[in-house]
């Protein structure tokens, strides 16, 4: 599996990824995730533009997944992360928060945050499994309470959820 930075002409390919990625939410009773619409292209471009839109590739260069984040406070905030069903269940979405951890150290960055589902297995859980620890109201940044509002806001709340960090 090659890593790489997303091109411009990929960018709708990332939006078919994140529908098929979210369609095993309404198995879990989540049918507004799954027909959730993904990224506006001018979002993943922005993305994309920063430097900060990666893509997991399939043999033929194809994408199959793909990571956006963002620096917030200190860290780099993993937007979105969505492993295409296909590609599922193979490290691709663990290589994909590798390979931003490591553009992180780069930068000079402390650590990964993100927010995410506590009862979606491959959510709260997997992150766990990869080192990530829950943060509790006490400890998130200004910026990680900004996110939070607007996925409530978005929404999100309906079902519970967390800001998860793993240092670097």
């Amino acid at each position: 599996m090659r890593i790489r930075p997303a091109t411009a002409a990929e960018l709708p390919a990332l939006q078919d990824v994140e529908r098929a990625a979210g369609a095993p939410f309404r198995d879990l009773g989540m049918p507004e995730i799954a027909d959730d619409e993904p990224p506006a292209l001018d979002v993943l471009e922005r993305y994309r533009g920063a430097g900060r839109c990666w893509v997991a590739v399939d043999e033929r260069d194809h994408p199959v997944a793909y990571l956006v984040a963002e620096p917030v406070d200190g860290a780099l905030h993993i937007e979105q992360v969505s492993v295409h069903p296909c590609a599922a269940r193979r490290g691709v979405g663990r290589a994909l928060l590798a390979y931003a951890a490591d553009r992180a150290r780069e930068a000079g960055l402390t650590a990964l945050t993100l927010t995410t589902f506590t009862e979606v297995p491959w959510n709260a859980p997997y992150y766990t499994r990869l080192g990530f620890r829950t943060l509790g109201e006490a400890d998130l940044t200004p910026g990680l309470r900004e996110i939070r509002a607007a996925e409530a806001r978005h929404g999100l709340d309906r079902w519970p959820r967390v800001c998860m960090r793993a240092p670097l």
